[in-house]
């Protein structure tokens, strides 16, 4: 599962959105274009012209995986103690060929088989417009991605973009997101994800592509190749630390799977120059060998790589929890001004897990039901509620424990009837696909939705348990005190 998803540490990209969107005045370049072969299918149904991405393949292929190897091979990629293989944890992945010791530097790909903003690419003249106009490092790649990969066979990455997913899973549509993540707050992320992946689009559209046809043939650099190029780009490319932070895309390494078990991650590597991990277990010949893509909850891990992990192995895991402010509250303005304050608004997430949550929640919850004789307090609740201040967190307010629990547990059981809802619905979605690939990626999604609405509200329900202890046991002090009173 975990192949259709590849990146690796929780430092190594940024969230897309803070990419901003591309400003770029160049004037009109006077470049004459190399005339290529572009190869992109188009089909007809009805009124709508739908465009067939045609490179890439299935997660499972193991013949483009073969093809790839051969081609590193060939050109400079060193003898390995692993191989790609058909997996359990993932369609494909690098399995050990040899004893593996832990503490083993492995991988050694060189820098000449990366893929960075300084890659040559097979049509200069587009890559001269887009560096000319100061295009950032991601949908440069992008495009290069687009442009590259419609030049199939006379692209020098055509092997490795022959193996790459034809249908990445780690973007999805804004129908997808409605229909399958419904009941999860990481959609409104997701959503924030493909709206910036549009806005840039259209921005690259409306100043070079529009500006430069020969260049950038809207048969190809659309939309929908744009959708895909970023999926590949947030599944695998990788930043590393030791070459000043670069962003790169690394054939071969991007083949290997994640485990929630595993810290080590990738890294350029000076003294072997290449990037290389360092394996923190060791591994006998046939095992499966992972790394880690950062500590995330179930959720960030669909968002980022689309997969899921299975209930109960991931640690790190996690549910956004969605609190607000109640907009008839009399000192709604004022609680509003502390919020914008303190870098927060009407309505804030908050992360819980089994084992607890933040601090920043119980203040914001102190917030929420204070009544007009705290506006005194309403700052230093929300500085508290604010992981941007360094104020004290674990504030008290005894007279308003009470609320504020039930507000929290009013609002957990809020989120707990959604997932259950759809739960129960899913087992009646509609699935009725004449492409059998397309009904293929609708039963995946569906099942990578029920895995984290069942992990999600399993940490809800948990959580909600506690909250309502928590509350009993303070009913139960606060009458014990009155009535030694």
């Amino acid at each position: 599962m975990a192949e259709v998803s590849r990146i690796f540490h929780s430092t190594l990209i940024p969230t897309f959105s803070t990419l901003p969107h591309l400003t770029l005045n160049s004037p009109r370049s006077q470049f004459q274009p190399r005339r290529s072969t572009i190869h992109c299918s188009i089909s007809t149904t009805g009124d709508a012209t739908r465009i067939a991405i045609s490179w890439g393949c299935d997660v499972d292929s193991l013949e483009n995986a073969a093809a790839l190897q051969k081609w590193l091979s060939e050109s400079g990629l060193p003898p390995q103690k692993m191989a790609i293989e058909r997996v359990e944890v993932g369609e494909r992945g690098l399995v050990a060929l040899k004893n593996i010791r832990k503490g083993e530097k492995l991988l050694f790909v060189p820098p000449s088989l990366f893929i960075t903003a300084d890659s040559e690419w097979s049509c200069p003249e587009a890559g001269d417009v887009l560096k000319q106009s100061s295009v950032p490092d991601w949908p440069l790649l992008a495009t290069y991605l687009i442009s590259e990969a419609s030049l199939m066979k006379s692209s020098r990455w055509s092997n490795y973009i022959s193996a790459l997913p034809q249908q990445p899973y780690s973007l999805l549509t804004r129908a997808e997101l409605d229909r399958y993540l419904e009941a999860s707050q990481i959609r409104e992320r997701a959503v924030e994800r493909v709206n910036n992946v549009t806005g840039t689009y259209n921005d690259l559209r409306l100043r070079i592509f529009t500006k430069y046809p020969d260049l950038f043939p809207e048969e190809v650099f659309n939309m929908e190749t744009f959708k895909w190029s970023f999926g590949i780009l947030f599944s695998r490319l990788v930043r590393l630390p030791s070459m000043e932070g670069r962003v790169a895309l690394v054939p071969w390494a991007d083949m290997l799977n994640h485990s929630c078990e595993v810290e080590t991650f990738l890294d350029y590597d000076k003294s072997s120059q290449g990037v290389v991990f360092t394996t923190d277990r060791p591994y006998q010949p046939g095992e499966q060998v992972f790394i880690s893509y950062g500590k995330k909850s179930n959720g960030e891990l669909l968002l980022s790589y689309g997969f899921v992990p299975r209930e109960g192995t991931n640690p790190r895991d996690s549910v956004e929890l969605l609190l607000s402010l109640n907009k008839s509250d009399k000192c709604y303005k004022e609680k509003m001004e502390a919020l914008r304050k303190h870098g927060l608004s009407a309505s804030q997430c908050f992360p819980l897990q089994i084992t607890g949550w933040p601090l920043e929640l119980m203040a914001y919850a102190y917030l929420a039901v204070s009544p007009p004789s705290m506006s005194r307090q309403f700052d230093e609740m929300a500085a508290a509620a604010s992981n941007k201040t360094t104020s004290k967190k674990d504030i008290k307010y005894h007279e308003i424990e009470e609320e504020a629990l039930q507000f929290i547990l009013d609002t957990c059981e809020s989120s707990l009837s959604k997932y259950t809802r759809f739960l129960q619905e899913s087992g009646s979605m509609d699935l009725d696909m004449t492409s059998p690939k397309q009904l293929n990626r609708k039963l995946f999604l569906k099942q990578l939705a029920v895995d984290l609405c069942t992990s999600e509200r399993r940490i809800l329900f948990r959580s909600q348990y506690i909250f309502e202890v928590v509350n009993k046991n303070w009913i139960d002090l606060y009458n014990e005190s009155t009535r030694l009173e």
